[in-house]
């Protein structure tokens, strides 16, 4: 064989190597295969106690394990603090997603994230937590690219604020949170990711602040909205949610979400 023949060969052997590796890219990453990212602290990876409700066993939605496999979703979802996690409204928000859909192959991925007793600020790049034990946003960020693989990511659900929750950090609150909204949305490759905050129980006084000022957030950042705490309970602690209330918000979260993403079509 000649040496340009030889050459020629080898160039059309790397292209049908190439287009293969790129077709099998594209079946992985499943269209049906529906993404949402679970952020923020305690309230987000929850607290409340595990019951019955918490292993529906339903083979359409699946979670992102702490080493990063898909099982089918239970509580806890999350694993920040493996001896106090119990339910948040991750789960209940994947299974009232699921009601909205109508085509039956879609398939529902939760991504839990949370880390509790983070402030805002650990949510931001390069920032840790618990002396360098978790680095919420870049841990986030990981799991995040890693689930892309498999999926598409339609939306993200937040809960935090607590940390927050004073009259100096409340005032510059919903700038942080609208910046790590944009590095998130960066990081997804597209800016319309809808995205919802859960406002702070309203059964102390001090969360207010927060509460006062996610209100703004609808006017300042597109596809975004609020689903409110009112008439939720806590667990005893005046601080974390109890498993109903934690549902009822993961609900609510999800009836919003389902809200943006039809204003999105």
């Amino acid at each position: 064989m000649k040496k340009s023949s030889f050459i020629l060969y080898l160039f059309l052997v790397l292209i049908l190597y190439s287009c293969k590796y790129l077709n099998t890219n594209e079946i992985k990453q499943n269209p049906n295969f529906h993404l949402y990212l679970l952020i923020g602290q305690s309230n987000m990876a929850g607290r409340g106690e595990i019951d019955s409700l918490s292993t529906p066993y339903n083979p359409r939605i699946l979670m992102l394990t702490d080493d990063n496999k898909w099982i089918i979703a239970k509580d806890p979802l999350h694993f920040d603090k493996p001896k106090v996690v119990g339910v948040g409204p991750g789960l209940a928000f994947g299974e009232k997603m699921l009601t909205f859909e109508k085509n039956k192959n879609v398939k529902i991925g939760l991504i839990p994230c949370a880390v509790g007793g983070t402030s805002i600020d650990m949510w931001q790049p390069g920032k840790d937590a618990y002396d360098g034990k978790y680095y919420p946003y870049d841990d986030a960020i990981k799991r995040l690219h890693i689930a892309m693989q498999d999926g598409v990511i339609k939306g993200i659900i937040w809960h935090q604020g607590e940390a927050d929750s004073n009259e100096e950090k409340a005032k510059v609150y919903i700038e942080k949170l609208q910046r790590l909204i944009n590095l998130l949305r960066d990081e997804i490759g597209n800016f319309r990711v809808p995205f919802i905050a859960g406002e702070l129980g309203h059964y102390k006084e001090k969360y207010m602040l927060i509460n006062n000022e996610l209100k703004k957030l609808p006017n300042i950042v597109p596809l975004s909205a609020i689903a409110t705490s009112e008439e939720l309970t806590h667990m005893g602690d005046s601080i974390h949610l109890d498993s109903k209330s934690a549902r009822e918000l993961g609900e609510r979260m999800a009836i919003k979400m389902h809200e943006l993403q039809s204003t999105k079509k």
